[in-house]
């Protein structure tokens, strides 16, 4: 059955419009309590499941919106407040609850959101799980009578428990004394914890983007928005800079020089380190994105390295397939299966930061024997229905550029699973080659998308 409203990362869009309304995100909460309850053996008990959200205006909307349709359900709802989408997976599992909710639309604008779910083991739901969801959501809501529906209760310690999860990621015997660190929390959900985890482990922290208003989460900040960051560590003559995006879960790291390092260079940051103690276990996923760069550097250190499917879902399921523990996207997201069981960019930022300590080595010297091919990376807009890569002007300008790379560069087209967009994206040794085949793909799909 296909899929109607879960894209690769739950269900997302434009508040006030279908599927993100009140109504709608009601009904959602309804089905998913009626799937859980139904699937789970609770021994007469009522299922439990834990709703976080980030700092978006919507999300208190949401969240009673939610909560009215799994109380409706019979499930009983533990309520987080503003907490990472890591911290909800953590808490999850930590609460033996039967699900996770988390209320983001991750790197987006403040006037998207979304609505993503964890298993109780806090991982990503199955497939069957979600489709079942769907399913439910075409039958209508009947409400429990009165001594069959669920009870609210909020986690006042939510915060609390998760800055002491990331710390025990860390190394007892290590610490961050003497490093200055920029933090950058996007406005976002972790605008009152990450810099506490980087401080309570010993670090001189500067906090930035951690005034959130509601509205101004990723505007500038974060992540997807680095500049502030290169700038602050400049002006503070910092030792490292970390940028998380709104929800937690990407992250960007910056030089003392304000170098930016993304997802496949912390990646192999910290694939070397592992490999160099003996717990690496295994191979490297990575995804269609990744730098061909970083898949050289693994075929020169001995390390196997396998694509995914672009998602974090997707590496999760290849890393699961293959028994190997880490993974992750060029965008930052990096999953250490060892320390958590989801991409959490304060947690992967500590295992950068490990590796550092242990080599007594600056981010610069620790990733500078990976030089990355030029990348770029055209976003198009595309209307919903139009099929552009099947265009045969497409496929002709796909195979022009391919041709011209001569097998030292890739062409990769795919739409996104969140936007209504064609992502074109070209790499190679030559960066002027790698530009101009860029734009002249990015032409004809949009002249092919009207």
């Amino acid at each position: 059955m296909s899929r109607k409203y879960f894209g690769t990362d739950g269900v997302r869009g434009r508040v006030g419009e279908h599927p993100i309304t009140p109504q709608f995100v009601m009904h959602l909460g309804y089905a998913a309590g009626k799937v859980l309850a139904g699937s789970s053996d609770m021994r007469g008990e009522r299922p439990g499941v834990l709703i976080g959200k980030d700092t978006r205006i919507s999300g208190y909307m949401l969240e009673s919106a939610l909560e009215a349709g799994l109380i409706a359900a019979g499930v009983d709802v533990y309520l987080a407040g503003p907490v990472p989408t890591p911290a909800v997976a953590y808490l999850t599992r930590a609460l033996r609850l039967q699900a996770g909710i988390v209320i983001s639309a991750s790197h987006n604008p403040f006037d998207d959101n979304g609505i993503k779910f964890f298993s109780g083991n806090g991982t990503k739901l199955p497939d069957e799980t979600e489709r079942a969801i769907e399913a439910e959501l075409d039958n209508p809501m009947q409400t429990n009578a009165s001594d069959g529906l669920g009870k609210a209760k909020r986690i006042d310690d939510a915060v609390g428990r998760y800055i002491e999860f990331c710390k025990s990621t860390f190394p007892c015997e290590l610490d961050l004394r003497g490093l200055k660190i920029v933090v950058d929390s996007a406005h976002g959900a972790t605008y009152h914890i990450a810099r506490h985890v980087f401080h309570e482990l010993g670090a001189d922290v500067i906090a930035i983007g951690a005034q959130p208003d509601g509205k101004n989460i990723n505007d500038g900040y974060g992540a997807t928005a680095p500049a502030n960051l290169q700038k602050a560590v400049i002006e503070h003559k910092a030792d490292i800079g970390i940028a998380l995006d709104g929800d937690g879960d990407r992250l960007v790291m910056a030089d003392a020089s304000g170098k930016l390092y993304d997802g496949d260079q912390l990646l192999y940051v910290i694939a070397k380190h592992r490999q160099k103690l003996g717990r690496l276990h295994g191979g490297v996923v990575g995804t269609l994105m990744t730098n061909l760069a970083f898949e050289h550097a693994m075929r020169r250190l001995g390390i196997p390295f396998l694509r995914a499917k672009v998602g974090d879902r997707y590496v999760m399921e290849l890393l699961q397939q293959q028994g190997w523990q880490l993974g992750g996207e060029n965008s930052g997201h990096i999953i250490c299966l060892d320390k958590h069981s989801t991409g959490d960019g304060i947690v992967s930022a500590l295992q950068v930061l490990h590796a550092l300590r242990m080599k007594q080595q600056t981010l610069a010297e620790a990733a500078g024997d990976l030089q990355m091919y030029p990348q770029i990376l055209v976003n198009v807009r595309v209307t919903k229905g139009v099929d552009c890569l099947g265009h045969d002007q497409v496929k002709a300008a796909v195979s022009d550029a391919e041709k011209a790379l001569d097998g030292k560069g890739r062409v990769l087209l795919r739409p996104s699973g969140t936007e209504p967009l064609l992502r074109v994206m070209v790499e190679g040794e030559d960066g002027v080659l790698v530009k101009q085949c860029a734009e002249r793909i990015a032409g004809v799909v949009r002249d092919a998308a009207g």
